[in-house]
């Protein structure tokens, strides 16, 4: 299954944020890559650099390729609403950023880990499938026989306290499930992307 596998730091300092998570390295040079390093001038970016640059940021961020996004992009078009927001919502609605949401995994990376590697269940049935796209009310599990991982306890014992801020989904400790509840609202979710960017981008 193709997906991002290069080095994170570079990306994020290539944003100028943290779209990773917490990155010491990052912290230390959070100026853009590149053998001439902060000392270089760069020139003023066009429009179009612009969007494309929100574009490409969204899609590290969420861990989705070209194809994925553009899909997602064509089904939200589609649907009546403000396009980019129906965007933002179909990727939080995605298996491996819920699980990441949920607090079973540290990261997106780990997530999709998780989902792939046939350790997370929908509604009791098992799905290894990091794109699946959930639908409210959908129930989202730890396999019993995974519950004992290192990774999965490491995550959940050091759940992200901001996790409770999601409105959207609901943790359940005692039976290690969560639910996604609906589609979040734009202004609940916290990623750092002018969705109108990419919007303005694909309507070219």
């Amino acid at each position: 299954m193709a997906r991002y596998t290069g080095p994170t730091t570079k990306i994020a300092r290539k944003f100028g944020e943290a779209i990773y998570g917490p990155d010491r390295s990052f912290e230390r040079r959070k100026y853009p890559p590149g053998q001439h390093g902060n000392g270089k001038r760069r020139k003023q970016k066009s429009d179009y650099a612009v969007q494309l640059m929100e574009k490409q940021k969204a899609k590290y961020t969420y861990g989705v390729l070209e194809r994925q996004f553009r899909n997602l992009f064509t089904s939200a078009a589609a649907k009546s609403g403000v396009t980019g927001e129906i965007l933002l919502q179909y990727l939080e609605a995605r298996l491996d950023n819920t699980v990441y949401r949920l607090g079973i995994a540290p990261t997106r990376r780990a997530a999709r880990q998780l989902v792939s590697h046939k350790h997370i269940l929908v509604n009791g049935i098992l799905t290894n499938i990091p794109s699946c796209h959930l639908k409210p009310g959908d129930v989202i599990s730890v396999r019993n026989k995974s519950r004992h991982l290192e990774i999965v306890q490491n995550a959940i014992g050091t759940r992200n306290p901001e996790a409770k801020k999601w409105t959207w989904i609901e943790w359940n400790p005692e039976r290690m499930e969560g639910t996604f509840v609906e589609y979040p609202e734009r202004e609940k979710i916290p990623e750092n992307i002018n969705e109108q960017l990419i919007v303005e981008l694909y309507s070219k």
